[in-house]
């Protein structure tokens, strides 16, 4: 093929392919679809995120922080609005205390209460709420004639509240209330009398504001209405405006540093379960016994004078060499003592003086081998010769 032959090929081919490209346009339709792939991750790992965002649009300055010490210390009170979101189970009686000297700075203090009343202990696991006096109940445990029950009057008389199950919320010069979905199960009780300010659902009260020497505290009977799944519902994100403006806001969703196994918990739930499954097979794979079970090997048996010889290179190392030779000079004055009834109450110049001539030594040599030794080190050809020298008075008698 020469080169005029290859052009016109290789022109037929860019133009079959054209052909094919424009039919295969011809049949595309194309369309746009949105596909949701869920929070981002920052929005999963703060669930208040979306609350955060909202108070920054409205002008308001946000921090998040995660020490409650720290808080204390570097934050003023005045002008400072604090939300306590998170569990307060590790939260010490003096640490309470600590918050509400804070709180009566003038600071505004948000918390949500945690645990029932308990009437037979007379206290709560909420040790917070129980220094303010304020209770939360069951709603169930109410009468049937709720604290919060309204009525609106109308041009045709009284009519039934068409929302019971929400909270409502009256201000001044307002002709309708905000709206808010809180948890119906619970009901906030002001034992003290001394909040000013509360929203009431049909069945029970969901919000209580009371003044704490100078500062505010709003307790609430759940905090999920400001989650980023919530927050966007009836009146909820008006509420946390209208709570913390012309003020400085902290979020604080645990008071102190969590363990590393909740973390590891909390984050990484699925490698958890593959480490556990991983250690499992592991187990499994070293418990399981493989080929033929084998015999014991049968003891192996010593001599006798093995098992003396390594009893006394035990004594030895343990007690050292004086506690060898009192071992035997004690044998000896044993049998001296059978030998001659009351030779333990003799001196001991006449111990070694009967014991010379049971064993026709001097007294010398007698009483160089039965002299104690006491903590004094002895060399071992030195202690070989007085061992042999007491087994010989030894034999004597």
């Amino acid at each position: 093929m020469n080169a005029r032959q290859r052009l016109w090929a290789g022109l037929a081919a860019l133009a079959l392919l054209a052909a094919l490209a424009f039919l295969l346009l011809a049949q595309l339709d194309p369309q746009r679809r949105t596909v949701d792939l869920g929070p981002a991750p920052e929005a999963k790992a703060n669930p208040y995120l979306a609350a955060e965002h909202f108070l920054r649009q409205r002008q308001i300055a946000v921090e998040r922080a995660d020490s409650l010490a720290q808080i204390l210390a570097d934050t003023p009170a005045a002008g400072h609005s604090l939300l306590l979101l998170g569990s307060r189970q590790q939260l010490s009686a003096a640490q309470s205390q600590r918050l509400l000297d804070w709180t009566a700075g003038g600071g505004h203090l948000l918390v949500v209460a945690e645990a029932n009343w308990s009437a037979q202990r007379q206290r709560s696991d909420d040790l917070l709420l129980d220094l303010l006096q304020i209770r939360r109940l069951p709603s169930s445990s109410l009468d049937d004639e709720a604290p919060g029950e309204l009525t609106e009057v109308g041009l045709e008389g009284e009519v039934e509240d068409p929302w019971p199950e929400l909270t409502k919320l009256y201000l001044e010069n307002e002709d309708a209330p905000a709206y808010f979905a809180f948890d119906t199960r619970y009901h906030l009780e002001d034992s003290g009398n001394r909040a000013h300010a509360w929203a009431n659902s049909a069945e029970a009260t969901h919000l209580l504001q009371l003044a704490h020497g100078d500062g505010l505290v709003t307790v609430l009977s759940d905090g999920k209405l400001w989650r980023n799944s919530r927050i966007g519902e009836y009146d909820h994100a008006w509420l946390l405006w209208y709570l913390t403006q012309d003020s400085r806001v902290t979020l604080l969703q645990r008071i102190d540093g969590e363990a590393l196994p909740w973390l590891l918990l909390r984050h990484f739930p699925a490698a958890l379960i593959a480490l556990a499954v991983l250690l499992a097979l592991l187990l499994w794979h070293f418990g399981v016994r493989h080929g033929p079970l084998q015999a014991d090997a049968p003891p192996a048996r010593r001599q006798l004078g093995e098992h003396l010889h390594a009893c006394a290179e035990f004594l030895c190392r343990q007690q050292g060499h004086a506690a060898l030779l009192a071992r035997l000079q004690a044998e000896v004055r044993q049998r001296a003592r059978q030998r001659h009834p009351g030779f333990e109450r003799l001196p001991v110049t006449e111990q070694w003086q009967l014991l010379a001539r049971f064993s026709r030594q001097t007294p010398s040599q007698i009483g160089q081998a039965m002299r104690p030794l006491g903590e004094q080190r002895i060399h071992p050809a030195q202690f070989t010769r007085q061992v042999a020298h007491l087994q010989r008075i030894r034999n004597a008698l």
